[in-house]
């Protein structure tokens, strides 16, 4: 499998990223987030690695990408963890990928 990547616009703190992931054993997905200058996304990033597939069944409590989340100091409403779980997910092959997003109507 080739390497995913998405591009992640959090909104209004403007501070863009890029969540790569591979499949790096049968059942491991390698993820890194790069090039936000956000500091809680780059403590994220430091805590990230690999991801297995039953971290990504894990419950949302136990789940160790929001666990990792948590530890930086996300907001709440950050959509990086959402996008490194959706990365994985193409990485092993669950899932597609497909754009999805916010957006706010006026």
């Amino acid at each position: 499998m080739e390497n995913i990547v998405i591009n992640v616009n959090p909104g209004i703190c403007g501070f863009d990223c890029r969540v790569k992931a591979r499949q790096s054993g049968k059942r491991i997905a390698r993820v890194r987030v790069t090039g936000s200058e956000c500091t809680m996304i780059q403590n994220l990033a430091n805590h990230l690695n690999d991801i297995s597939l039953k971290d990504l069944f894990t419950p949302l409590t136990k789940n160790p990408i929001f666990m990792a989340a948590e530890q930086a100091g996300c907001h709440l409403a950050c959509p990086v963890p959402v996008a490194v779980v959706k990365a994985c997910e193409v990485a092993l092959e669950l899932a597609v990928p497909k754009d999805a997003g916010i957006n706010f109507l006026k």
